[in-house]
């Protein structure tokens, strides 16, 4: 018969694929995990990790056995969940993974109403460059650039936002604002750093770049992983950078650059595991997020400068 302490190390390290990622997650030195996990893969005489130097990797018997642990796992978390009645409880922690930029300029500011309404919940906000994966428990709720495609999650397009072409006073004042295209080649841009571009969606300078239109290659005097980053250099005269609006149009010394010819439109996407999405919690913060942005349409497609903020005592409660 397995044993589910066997089960769970099991599912930590296929999900970490990193036994030190495993261990501090489980509370469990190195060494006892790796002696555990080898004395599981002993006990059932089938080898369920390839080891190497870039993780451990499941092998074909491994992921037939992740599918029913993910299994017992799901039914484990429903029955302690429906015992302590935590689904009805709008207490306890949700971890919510976003995007940089959208995390800090807009998901933030706006959670201070949710935190107002809802004291009892503790909430953890991964603003990250790069992708929250659900499917490795990183986080309950993530927000991403990408429709997700794994199994076994809830998905729904959350709102649209615009890019545009941004520079500062101090930049346009020495360096000339451009009128056309063709004139990017002789100016100074700021972009992400090509091959750790987590999403293609956030390739959009490749198009605007084109050498038939724009002639000479233009310079890059920084390029950066962090949207950020890119601000903050475009804000301090650095070059050009294709910024949101919803990061952009909140700093005055900003400009927009060949409106009518640069405008990228994009989508963020909600999404959480089917069993997160069953809890209050999770439901009510899902719930307000499509709300909040919703609410904040012209402000993140660049037709308003000010975020609205939600009211901290809304007009209809949720009932418990």
């Amino acid at each position: 018969m397995l044993d589910w302490h066997d089960i769970q190390i099991f599912l930590e390290v296929a999900r970490s694929q990193r036994l030190t990622d495993a261990a501090r997650r489980l509370g469990l030195d190195h060494s006892t995990l790796s002696r555990r996990t080898r004395r599981f893969e002993q006990k059932l005489n089938t080898q369920l990790f390839e080891r190497s130097t870039h993780g451990y990797h499941l092998t074909e018997a491994g992921q037939q056995l992740l599918a029913h642990a993910e299994e017992m796992a799901r039914h484990a978390f429903e029955a302690g969940e429906s015992l302590t009645d935590k689904n009805h409880q709008i207490s306890g922690q949700i971890r919510l993974g976003v995007t940089e930029g959208l995390g800090t300029w807009v998901i933030a500011p706006l959670l201070s109403a949710f935190c107002e309404r809802h004291p009892g919940v503790t909430l953890e906000l991964l603003a990250l460059p790069r992708v929250v994966n659900l499917s490795r428990h990183e986080a309950d709720l993530a927000i991403t650039l990408e429709r997700p495609v794994s199994p076994g999650l809830v998905i729904s397009r959350l709102c649209d936002y615009r890019l545009r072409l941004y520079g500062s006073q101090g930049y346009l004042a020495r360096h000339g604002v451009p009128q056309r295209l063709s004139e990017l080649g002789r100016h100074r841009l700021i972009g992400y750093v090509d091959d750790l571009i987590f999403s293609e969606e956030l390739s959009y300078l490749a198009p605007l770049l084109d050498p038939a239109v724009v002639g000479q290659p233009p310079h890059f005097p920084l390029r950066s992983t962090s949207v950020t980053t890119q601000h903050a250099a475009a804000l301090h005269n650095i070059g050009l950078a294709v910024l949101p609006c919803f990061m952009a149009s909140t700093s005055p010394t900003l400009f927009k650059v060949l409106e009518d010819a640069i405008a990228v439109d994009r989508q963020f996407w909600i999404t959480a595991r089917q069993e997160q999405r069953q809890l209050a919690r999770v439901r009510l913060l899902w719930d307000f997020l499509r709300e909040a942005l919703e609410a904040n349409r012209a402000f993140l497609m660049g037709d308003s400068r000010e975020l609205q903020l939600p009211d901290v005592t809304p007009e209809h409660q949720p009932r418990r």
